[in-house]
């Protein structure tokens, strides 16, 4: 009896390797953070305001780019466009809140580097900077599968890409909510 292989899709496959540095990469800096903790001028963090409602927005993204997929298997595609573009511009949100939470910051006259910073809030920059980087990469890859989705001359059914996207999508989601709990402990 031959058995027969199960064969990945090789973006899949791509994908989960990537996921897999990703998260080595995020448990060297968390477990540098801590580490560094025991530093006697370590200042306690306060998350912002804004990271907070960014943590609302990006899980409600996750239910957005779920629905797009689901959208698409049902090949209601009008929906799926339109959850597409939504999930690009919640992520877009997203970021735009981080933002705020690090002027948050400034406003209290708090320095992330340079001189007269403290350690603490520089791993916060540094940690949810990269965090950043990888979510505009998803927003990019959700903006490019809806031209897509849209254009008149490309129309492909397949599920790999809305597949790929929305797991790493997912990936992004939950990354910064293991984040957020890291920070929120740590203080």
């Amino acid at each position: 009896m031959s058995e027969q292989r199960v064969k990945v899709h090789p973006h899949k496959f791509t994908l989960w390797v990537a996921i897999g540095s990703i998260l080595m990469m995020f448990a060297g800096l968390t477990s540098a953070y801590i580490v560094k903790r025991a530093q006697a001028n370590w200042a306690l963090l306060e998350i912002p305001t804004a990271f907070w409602i960014s943590t609302v927005v990006i899980l409600a993204s996750s239910l957005t780019i779920w629905m797009a997929k689901k959208s698409f298997k049902e090949r209601r595609l009008l929906r799926y466009r339109r959850l597409l573009g939504l999930t690009a511009l919640l992520g877009l949100i997203f970021v735009l809140l981080q933002v705020a939470g690090f002027w948050q910051f400034g406003q209290q006259d708090i320095k992330l580097i340079g001189a007269g910073s403290n350690a603490s809030y520089s791993f916060l920059l540094a940690i949810a900077g990269l965090h950043a980087l990888h979510l505009v990469g998803g927003v990019f890859a959700l903006i490019v599968i809806y031209v897509k989705a849209i254009s008149v001359k490309n129309r492909n059914y397949s599920m790999v890409p809305i597949e790929v996207v929305s797991t790493y999508w997912h990936f992004v989601d939950l990354l910064w909510i293991y984040l957020f709990v890291f920070f929120s402990l740590m203080r």
